[in-house]
């Protein structure tokens, strides 16, 4: 069995006395894509940035790869910077400068905007401006991608989009890629294996493995199951609507965990 990209043993993260993480084991292998949900404020965020290693843990051991890239919540695009040379910065370690322009190409090639090469970001649309956020996570060709609600801010329909896109390109630039997100169907639909957290402290109370090609169908019943599973290892029941998502009848307002 081939070593894990990522490893984290007993993990706890501790802020001022307070318990947000408690003894979490996770092992993520090349080529993996893992979800993680729970409820708001159970530390989703704060996990995400220990595997970054931005947020050093106050027990337990982290190993991960040397490089890796984060897309988050709101995109970090720089305004001042067309939609080219927002991704040209992830190229940074290409010497070459002809190289980082072909590289850079092909990359708008992939996320559908060559023809928006020269626009400014407020000149896009949400998810526009995300596809070009991955397009310059890709760039930099690191093994491990961390994405932290990445398409939040877009409406359903959007986000429908953004999931079949996001899988297209992984088909394409294949990462591992570990996904916080408060969408149980957008984690059924993507991942390959869910972590269900418990409240703070959180420890993993469930894992749901889902094994077929991804991204699936919303209302295909692994991914049915899949959400219903999840909701009531949370405790919440699901109502269905036609067109829409799964929902929780009884949900706090999406947000960024501790």
């Amino acid at each position: 069995m081939s070593v894990p990209l990522l490893r984290l043993e007993g993990v706890t993260v501790t802020f001022d006395g307070v318990a947000v993480l408690d003894g979490i084991d996770l092992d993520v292998r090349d080529g993996e894509f893992v979800a993680l949900v729970g409820p708001s404020g159970c530390g989703k965020t704060t996990l995400l940035n220990v595997c970054s290693g931005w947020l050093p843990p106050s027990a337990g051991n982290v190993h991960r790869p040397g490089r890796l890239r984060m897309v988050f919540q709101q995109d970090g695009l720089f305004p001042w910077l067309t939609v080219a040379e927002n991704i040209l910065l992830g190229l940074r370690q290409v010497p070459d400068r002809g190289q980082r322009r072909q590289r850079a190409d092909a990359l708008l090639d992939l996320i559908g905007l060559r023809e928006f090469a020269g626009t400014y970001p407020h000149q896009l649309s949400g998810g526009m401006r995300q596809r070009v956020e991955l397009a310059r996570a890709l760039a930099g060709e690191t093994p491990l991608l961390l994405m932290d609600e990445p398409f939040s801010s877009l409406d359903y329909l959007a986000r429908l989009k953004m999931r079949w896109e996001l899988a297209r390109i992984l088909r394409q630039q294949p990462r591992t890629v570990i996904l916080v997100t408060h969408d149980i169907e957008e984690a059924a639909q993507l991942a390959d294996r869910v972590l269900v957290l418990s409240e703070r402290p959180a420890r993993v109370s469930d894992e749901v493995v889902l094994d077929m090609p991804r991204p699936r169908d919303p209302t295909h019943p692994t991914v049915v199951n899949a959400v219903h599973r999840i909701l009531s290892v949370l405790g919440l029941e699901a109502t269905v609507d036609r067109g829409t998502a799964l929902t929780p009848t009884v949900a706090t307002a999406p947000g960024r965990d501790t």
